[in-house]
């Protein structure tokens, strides 16, 4: 694969959701330090067109911009709108696409407030959003990027409606395309709210050939096989064809470092 070539027009979209794990001190054998560079090679291997990560600190998404030369990178932490705090960015193949328009919000009761805990929210919360244009078919497209909260069931699920209003309202009428770590399995109140009203639907569940283990979070290699959720999700609307759906369980070289606690999640589709 080929992340800094152009592809012909009307080609597949490869999407995918990652959450890289903040740059924590006490993960010691899987600190950030130790992982970036795998996971960048990851990323390049598989070469999204599109991704969106989460957990990102500042310093972490400097390290993925230096690592992916390929890639434009949009966010904000979500502490004070600007550096502080983990981000929830998106990345960008810059030979395929053309930004629009980009910003983000909060997901609270004040969506341009930044670093306030929405709800019974445990985290400050936001997403991440940008309007992409394919160079070579000027076809366009909402992306959204996010990560819910891990604790407040009121807050994931308005969160997610929330999602789904700014989707609306910025996208104004284009194809829709969210991912994120949503902290919720498919039977959950928040991951409901992402599907019920019709508007989107979940990627994985309607394609026609899904790959990989069908789960997502590990903990590194912590959680028993049979207890690890799947967490991380693409959603889509209407507009998209969706060819498959992967959940990627590499490792290093040796088989036996982690890239991240979570999978990443991609996803093929195609714009109708």
């Amino acid at each position: 694969m080929c992340v800094g070539c152009t592809k012909p027009a009307n080609e597949p979209i490869e999407v995918m959701t990652f959450n890289v794990r903040y740059d924590n001190p006490d993960d010691a054998s899987n600190n950030w330090a130790l992982r970036k560079e795998a996971a960048a090679k990851m990323i390049n291997y598989y070469a999204p067109d599109v991704f969106g990560a989460q957990e990102v600190l500042h310093h972490q998404l400097t390290d993925l911009k230096e690592l992916l030369p390929n890639y434009e990178a949009l966010g904000v932490g979500r502490l004070d709108g600007k550096e502080a705090g983990e981000y929830a960015p998106v990345f960008y193949n810059k030979h395929r696409f053309n930004m629009v328009r980009y910003g983000n919000f909060a997901l609270s009761e004040h969506p341009t407030h930044f670093g306030e805990k929405g709800w019974d929210a445990a985290c400050e919360r936001m997403a991440t959003w940008v309007i992409l244009q394919d160079i070579q078919t000027n076809k366009k497209f909402f992306f959204i990027n996010t990560h819910l909260d891990h604790v407040g069931l009121v807050a994931q699920r308005m969160g997610a409606k929330l999602i789904q209003q700014k989707a609306v309202e910025l996208g104004k009428g284009l194809p829709i395309i969210v991912t994120g770590d949503f902290n919720v399995t498919a039977e959950s109140d928040a991951f409901l709210a992402m599907t019920e009203d019709g508007l989107l639907k979940d990627s994985r569940a309607v394609a026609p050939i899904c790959y990989g283990p069908n789960w997502s979070f590990h903990a590194f290699g912590t959680v028993s096989l049979e207890e690890r959720p799947l967490i991380d999700h693409i959603f889509v609307s209407k507009e998209f064809k969706i060819f498959s759906s992967r959940v990627i369980d590499d490792r290093t070289k040796n088989g036996t470092g982690y890239l991240s606690d979570h999978n990443p999640v991609m996803v093929k589709l195609l714009i109708r």
